[in-house]
């Protein structure tokens, strides 16, 4: 039995049909239909069922499923132990957060490329927060504070940020002094999160409100600069905007946490060897990194 078949078996499970598995596998449509029919044939059993909106588990697919996902992952794990150095190969999909990812994390990526030729790395840049599993990610890079959850957390960096706003909002509207100030202003924010601020060594929590949302931090960046509220943002993000005098620091006596990047992967006994080289070199570059404030840990 082809470990390449079972693989895209599960894959087209997951994803819910042969176009998003191939978009995954980063293969044609073709060849994930050869290998269905493949293992259909060797097995003597239908798997899928294919409609015009994709692929549902059969009865024996649903059955089948987890025992090919378990078989594929012991056969990686077999490969790394019989070979523990060298060259990675096979695939990566990696989800990173669009803010943040392109200018810090994407030099990354292209290091691991450029250092494991054999490697196929697929990444998705979004600020939402992907679910691993059902997308078929091998581990994303979450930079923040981080949610409880049950995946699996390395932390790679810290990230440090601010409570801002520009000088025009602060003529207009007085700057907030401490947290219990926020109330009465317009925050920009990424939905409805709570923010947080070091009082001495004590977090205090405050949900503030505003009418400007978005799910990007340099799009809240722009909206703070243009005098649309108050935001609390990476230093990352706002650093231009800060030295050019089109942002100023509010509420220091107050300031936010420190926050982390971290790698985050599904529960399991022990991470791929792809990802935890991809975790060692993060370490390595964050902790080199000379720009806006982010350094290892």
């Amino acid at each position: 039995m082809d470990i390449d078949d079972l693989r895209t078996f599960v894959e087209v499970a997951d994803a819910g049909g042969v176009s998003a598995a191939a978009r995954r596998l980063g293969v044609s449509k073709s060849i994930v239909s050869r290998r269905l029919f493949r293992l259909e044939a060797e097995l003597g059993a239908q798997l899928l069922a294919r409609t015009t909106r994709g692929a549902a588990l059969t009865e024996a697919g649903a059955a089948f499923r987890d025992h090919a996902a378990r078989v594929a992952a012991e056969i990686d794990a077999a490969r790394e132990i019989i070979q523990p150095t060298g060259d990675l190969a096979g695939r990566l999909r990696v989800a990173m957060p669009l803010t943040f990812g392109p200018t810090h994390l994407a030099p990354v990526l292209a290091e691991l490329a450029r250092r494991h030729p054999r490697l196929h790395i697929h990444s998705s840049y979004s600020d939402r927060f992907v679910d691993l599993i059902a997308e078929g990610f091998d581990c994303a890079i979450r930079v923040g504070l981080l949610q409880d959850s049950n995946m699996v957390a390395r932390r790679v960096g810290t990230i440090h940020a601010k409570f801002l706003a520009s000088p025009g909002y602060i003529e207009a509207h007085g700057a907030p002094e401490a947290p219990e100030e926020i109330a009465p202003h317009q925050a920009l924010m990424q939905g409805t999160e709570a923010w947080q601020f070091m009082d001495g060594d004590k977090v205090v929590t405050i949900n503030p409100q505003g009418r400007y949302k978005a799910d990007n931090g340099i799009a809240l960046a722009a909206a703070a600069a243009a005098g649309l509220g108050v935001a609390w943002l990476p230093d990352c993000v706002t650093a231009h905007y800060v030295a050019s005098g089109a942002l100023v620091p509010i509420m220091t006596r107050y300031p936010p946490p420190s926050a982390g990047v971290y790698v985050i992967r599904p529960p399991g006994q022990h991470p791929s060897r792809k990802v935890r080289i991809l975790t060692e070199l993060l370490i390595e570059c964050l902790e080199d990194d000379p720009r806006l404030a982010v350094v290892g840990s």
